[in-house]
């Protein structure tokens, strides 16, 4: 067992836990920071566009894996080295990222920085923990909810600055100065626990390469199912089928054995249960959101980087000045009856997304994203205290990590339901605005009409007026088709965010109290 360390004082845990959040908050931003960026980065390296996305679900991937395996880790290096360990490496994969030449290389750095980078957001997560007991826990659950919410929505805002005012290489080497910094503040303040290798001897490998195969399977699948039709394609149906058989024998493996590195026992509290299920509704609609507006932005309104990034930026803005409100109510009132809140704004926000049309922008989605951002800081901040803070001290370690990977996993498995919806949706609605595009439809023959009465003016244009005629009415109507399909997303995120809300009164009040000396 690993030996704890004397509990600082108030004061002595702010800066130290302040490093870690900002370490944290750079692995939670890099998950998105590529995403209004894509095609430039593409551009730059000669990348296919069916290449593109793996610069993104590499570092999904890699991420998933390493994140339930925190716990165990940090129980080996201790809190203060597996740390730096990760932003030492996050820091050196960064640079490397910035120094692609091809897009195999950029696909192999990101998977590295992923890999490297993903144990600083659950390690934050226990640290709170150990930094701030009773009341104070509210502080701290607030900031590492913040940070959770707030990172990955600025992702896009930031990294469209930055690829449109300087380059997309950037976007990587931002991150080297502090991360140097973090590697050495982190190594000289944080005394949190000791390292105990002796884990080392009776680790579960076989559990551990299960569930890198089933994770990262599964991460794979959920990405690139919609853009190869799923079951249709062999490697996704492979895939999914490889998923299915390691996970079973992850969980009866992790269940039998007597050192598992995910503690799934803690699925018996009920309120961790339904904190990570909370925590993975939260990943949909966090994750989902953000992959949905650049999306719409970039593809039906034309909108390049710059211009994506100031268009979700009230999102950000929005869920910082929710901090401090939650902070204000968290000490007067239930946390659970503020989650309900969160949750349902969070809910009604994606009612009013709904309504959007193909000609909304930066104006028509302010309110919107001023509905979302806000709310995100309640959502998140109460399934901390709620879900984590139930647990006993010794198994907080093995839960947070499992508890980090239901949101990413939500992130995940929202982005994929969204693509597949936008899919199947889009070629429905466009169908059915097809079908009304008749001889019958006034509007649509004078459409006709207007557009190859000005290309058939020019000689021997008659036919091309004609077939020019016939591209705009396309294109205007799949631009409707996908506007609706955009629209179905998020009222299916609405419904996730309803049930949701409806879970949280079946959890069990947590009073934070100050652990036993032995605790930590």
């Amino acid at each position: 067992m690993s030996s704890p360390a004397a509990p600082q004082s108030f004061l002595a845990s702010i800066l130290p836990f302040m490093v870690m959040c900002v370490g944290m908050f750079i692995a939670l931003l890099d998950i998105q920071i590529v995403a209004s960026s894509l095609q430039d980065i593409g551009g730059g390296l000669s990348a296919a566009q069916d290449q593109i996305g793996w610069v993104q679900t590499s570092y999904l991937v890699a991420e998933i894996i390493v994140i339930p395996l925190s716990g165990w880790l940090t129980r080996v290096f201790s809190t203060r080295w597996l740390f730096t360990i990760s932003a030492a490496g996050f820091t050196l994969a960064s640079m490397l990222c910035g120094f692609a030449w091809n897009i195999e290389s950029m696909i192999v750095f990101r998977a590295l920085q992923g890999l490297l980078g993903a144990s600083m957001i659950p390690t934050v997560f226990t640290s709170s923990f150990h930094y701030f007991q009773g009341p104070r826990r509210v502080y701290a659950a607030a900031v590492v909810g913040s940070i959770a919410s707030i990172a990955p929505t600025l992702g896009p805002v930031i990294g469209g600055w930055i690829t449109d005012t300087l380059n997309w290489h950037w976007l990587f080497y931002v991150n080297v100065v502090p991360g140097v910094v973090i590697t050495i503040l982190v190594a000289l303040l944080v005394k949190i626990d000791k390292a105990d290798p002796s884990l080392l001897k009776g680790a579960d490998y076989i559990g551990i390469v299960l569930m890198a195969v089933s994770l990262g399977t599964a991460e794979y699948v959920l990405e690139e199912g919609s853009r190869w039709n799923w079951f249709d394609d062999a490697p996704i149906r492979n895939g999914a089928i490889v998923v299915g058989i390691t996970m079973v024998l992850f969980v009866i493996r992790s269940l039998t054995y007597s050192q598992p590195v995910v503690d799934f026992r803690a699925f018996g509290n009920r309120n961790f249960a339904i904190g990570c299920f909370l925590s993975f509704i939260t990943g949909i609609g966090i994750f989902a959101t953000i992959y949905l507006t650049p999306l719409f932005l970039g593809y039906v309104r034309g909108y390049n980087a710059l211009e994506t990034g100031l268009a979700v930026f009230s999102t950000g803005v929005a869920s910082m000045v929710g901090v401090p409100v939650y902070i204000f109510l968290a000490k007067r009132f239930d946390t659970r009856w503020l989650m309900m809140f969160g949750l349902a704004s969070f809910g009604a926000s994606m009612w009013s997304f709904s309504a959007i049309t193909s000609q909304w922008g930066s104006a028509e989605l302010l309110i919107p994203q001023l509905f979302r951002g806000f709310p995100q800081v309640f959502a998140v901040a109460p399934s901390v205290n709620l879900g984590l803070g139930s647990l006993p001290p010794d198994r907080l370690k093995y839960a947070s990590g499992l508890f980090n990977t239901m949101r990413n996993l939500g992130g995940a498995v929202g982005i994929a339901i969204c693509g597949a919806i936008l899919n199947n949706r889009t070629n429905f609605h466009f169908l059915t605005i097809a079908s009304h595009l008749t001889p019958q439809n006034e509007a649509a023959m004078h459409l006709l009409d207007n557009v190859a009465q000005r290309y058939g003016q020019l000689p021997g244009a008659i036919d091309e007026g004609h077939a020019a005629a016939l591209k705009q009415l396309w294109q205007l109507a799949y631009r409707e088709a996908s506007t609706m399909a955009y629209a179905d997303a998020f009222l299916v995120i609405m419904v996730a965010f309803v049930i949701a809300t409806a879970l949280v009164p079946f959890l069990r009040n947590v009073t934070p109290k100050a652990p036993p000396p032995d605790a930590h």
